[in-house]
């Protein structure tokens, strides 16, 4: 009796692996993310670069890292998801080492480019997939889990960069740390926890101590649908629309933010603090956008987050020199409550819409559109300032692609193929 008792009360491994996820999520939002725009400056006053050249660096990233998408879903789908992670973890922190060394613009873009196909190996598409095969019915809180990590890289690093490594050690010691950071913190995690399946523990999704009932009746397609099939339906554009314009305008401004508040006056420290205060905003704010997927359509869940992403470029549109700290706060809350919403969503969307047949691939692919989007987003708004020397422009193009996002959300419809009122 004694020993049922202390089984029934030991936390379902499933979070530790949600834990994990959220870990890994915070080194690779807070490198590849979260720095980026820190040393935007630095770079600018030693080697002399302009503003649209080192975004370019930022959109080869999520180029790459789109590309190998394509790969790591598949990959992830054969294979175990903690190889995959492992191997780009090796790559991406070899390139933060090279970033390290580097002395040339075009030695910059190509080291980028690297970094880009190793985070997507290392990142949230295969811990997404390992999270979906532990849960079903808590499946947006334990991806909600996951996704604060990619918030916490904001608060972990941002600070830690921008307010004392880069000012004291230098931008070369900075990439180096975060190279080492990555070998040391996301390898050992992934080997180790990173486990594919309830199965491989004895144990079956959500912790339940008996498997459910087949339900008599239920479609061989509830289960999920292919990647070539689910290019050839309207959800999946719809849905690739929406990601690809919300996250040109999400990138956009948290990687022109940070410049963008210099250029208006405020202190190197105040602006990365902003930018800390956007990742704790954003981190608590993913679970309780996973929190909100289990309880009403991810469809809705999603439109709240871009109306909250709407609002907060409203707000820093209004902001000038003379304008109170208080303005800069709400910003970075409002926007990081928005941009929360993101991962969550995403990750219930596709796999309520969808299936989980071939869950990683579909994630691949939709990963490539937001990549896309998160790679032109701060590359327009670099060379757009560099013509205008001017952020207005800048953001009210990241304004109007709510535009195209919001009713591409509104008309999204599930597959015909998919019968079940909810695919598990």
């Amino acid at each position: 009796m004694e020993k049922s008792v202390t089984r029934k009360n030991k936390l379902f491994f499933g979070y530790w692996i949600a834990i994990a996820a959220a870990v890994i999520a915070t080194v690779q939002s807070g490198a590849g993310v979260y720095a980026f725009s820190l040393f935007v400056k630095p770079l600018q006053a030693e080697m002399g670069w302009n503003r649209g050249e080192i975004m370019l660096s930022f959109s080869l990233y999520y180029v790459f890292n789109g590309v190998a998408s394509l790969l790591v879903g598949r990959l992830v789908d054969r294979y175990e998801p903690r190889r995959v992670m492992v191997t780009g973890a090796l790559i991406a922190g070899a390139a933060f080492v090279l970033l390290s060394l580097m002395n040339s613009i075009h030695q910059y873009w190509v080291i980028y480019a690297v970094l880009g196909a190793g985070m997507s190996g290392m990142g949230y598409i295969p811990s997404s997939a390992v999270i979906s095969k532990w849960f079903k019915k808590r499946r947006g809180m334990a991806v909600g889990i996951m996704s604060v990590g990619f918030g916490g890289g904001g608060i972990a690093l941002a600070p830690l960069l921008g307010g004392k490594l880069i000012p004291d050690s230098g931008w070369r010691a900075a990439y180096l740390f975060l190279g080492i950071i990555i070998w040391v913190i996301v390898i050992p995690i992934a080997l180790f926890v990173m486990k594919g399946r309830p199965s491989d523990r004895g144990l079956l999704p959500d912790g339940k101590s008996t498997p459910e009932p087949a339900v008599a009746g239920a479609p061989v397609s509830a289960r999920g649908i292919t990647l070539k099939m689910a290019l050839r339906t309207p959800a999946f554009w719809m849905l690739a629309a929406a990601f690809f314009s919300s996250n040109f305008s999400e990138a956009g401004v948290i990687q022109n933010q940070v410049p963008y508040l210099q250029d208006t006056g405020f202190p190197a420290a105040t602006a990365a603090g902003a930018l800390g205060v956007v990742g704790l905003t954003s981190a608590i704010a993913k679970l309780i956008f996973g929190w909100l997927c289990d309880r009403l359509s991810p469809k809705f869940a999603t439109l709240i987050g871009f109306l909250f992403q709407v609002s907060g470029i409203v707000i820093i549109m209004s902001i000038r020199a003379d304008s109170p700290l208080s303005m800069l706060w709400l910003f970075a809350v409002i926007w990081g409550f928005g941009i929360g919403s993101w991962l969550p969503t995403m990750a219930m969307l596709i796999s309520s819409t969808f299936g989980l047949a071939s869950y990683g691939a579909i994630f691949g692919g939709m990963a490539f559109a937001l990549s896309m989007g998160v790679a032109a987003g701060p590359l327009t708004g670099g060379f757009i300032y560099d013509a205008n020397q001017s952020y207005s422009m800048v953001f009210l193009l990241f304004l109007s692609m709510y535009a195209i996002s919001i009713p591409a959300l509104m008309f999204l419809r599930r597959p015909g193929q998919l019968q079940t009122p909810h695919t598990q």
